[in-house]
């Protein structure tokens, strides 16, 4: 599949469906079945409002990214058992935790399409929410061996080490975008990164195989979020689905915002604070778009897309390795 055929389709899951009828009705059927584990494993025969309001966001959908990144993993191992299930599972549990997290720090009132918990019900229910899901993902994780386990906690760490790193921001004197580098490299790549070695390690796939597939998670985790981030400025309202400008409005100065200021100084001032106005929030982003800072950050979402697939030349060549090439295309040519 081709740069611009990739580009055309709208989403990780349309990408699949695309490359190997096969391949994509196995995972629709793998999915499927991750929808039903969630909840009860969710599920609290002593609590139900516990057991109703942990799957609040479950409940609201989802892309299911990371689930199917396990999946992707786990096709290049020879194990088809439940635990590969399980580690999807675990995945999509740590990443809702997440949510629940980030919603409370960020005051966001929605939430793919529904109110936020910590709106419906207040912060500190959401906070509990996170910590139970994360609580449930670890019983669930210690299932699948000390290895799996062990790498779930130190991505947790990663995660908690990214968020406080992009809150505190930056120390004194260190390179700002090497910081906000690392800052996507924990806060979001990691869980990427960590669910398709998972899937690949619990299917008994070659180390040298799960070593890989590790890095081409990093990688393309790192161009998603670069991805995102230019979009955030770069996209209308009408391809977004929302209004642009997200970040700034929440203070959060991206690498395209750092490339711009590398090339105008000027603009550091206009980003200092959040930008809660909506017209001046619309002047800073027609001074963004005309900066040359979007297209060095799309050099760089490029850069680590051609990293990630050199990651996959000494793969084995099945559907999935194609499935996975073929992401590496949408994320290159992406609009929304």
């Amino acid at each position: 599949m081709n740069t611009t055929a990739a580009a055309r389709l709208s989403s990780p899951r349309a990408i699949i469906e695309a490359v190997d009828d096969e391949l994509a009705a196995t995972l629709r059927g793998q999915l499927d079945q991750v929808e039903v584990r969630l909840r009860d494993t969710l599920r609290d025969s002593q609590n139900a409002f516990l057991s109703q309001a942990a799957a609040h966001l479950i409940d609201a959908g989802g892309k299911r990214f990371r689930p199917m990144m396990v999946l992707l993993g786990a096709q290049f191992g020879e194990s088809r058992t439940d635990k590969v299930l399980d580690a999807a599972v675990v995945a999509e549990l740590v990443h809702v935790a997440t949510l629940y997290h980030d919603d409370v720090m960020d005051e966001a009132p929605i939430r793919h399409g529904v109110v936020t918990a910590n709106t419906r019900w207040s912060n500190t229910v959401a906070v509990l929410l996170g910590d139970y899901l994360l609580a449930r993902a670890a019983d669930l994780g210690a299932s699948l061996g000390d290895s799996a386990l062990r790498l779930q906690v130190r991505t947790l760490g990663r995660l908690v080490r990214g968020q406080m790193a992009e809150t505190v921001g930056a120390p004194p004197g260190a390179d700002p975008v090497g910081h906000c580098l690392r800052v996507m490299s924990d806060k979001s790549a990691s869980l990427i990164a960590m669910a398709i070695r998972l899937g690949a390690m619990v299917a008994g796939a070659d180390p040298d195989v799960v070593s890989a597939l590790d890095r081409y998670g990093e990688l393309i985790g790192m161009a998603f979020q670069i991805s995102d981030d230019v979009l955030d400025i770069e996209a209308h309202e009408r391809d977004l689905g929302k209004a642009p400008g997200t970040d700034l409005r929440e203070g959060i100065v991206t690498l395209p915002v750092l490339y711009a200021i590398e090339h105008d100084p000027a603009i550091a001032a206009l980003v200092a604070e959040p930008i809660t106005d909506d017209t001046r929030r619309a002047e800073v982003i027609g001074i963004l778009r005309a900066s040359p800072g979007l297209r060095r950050a799309r050099q760089e979402a490029d850069l680590h897309v051609q990293r990630a697939k050199d990651m996959l030349h000494d793969l084995p060549d099945i559907p999935a390795r194609a499935a996975l090439l073929a992401l590496c295309e949408f994320v290159t040519g992406r609009t929304t």
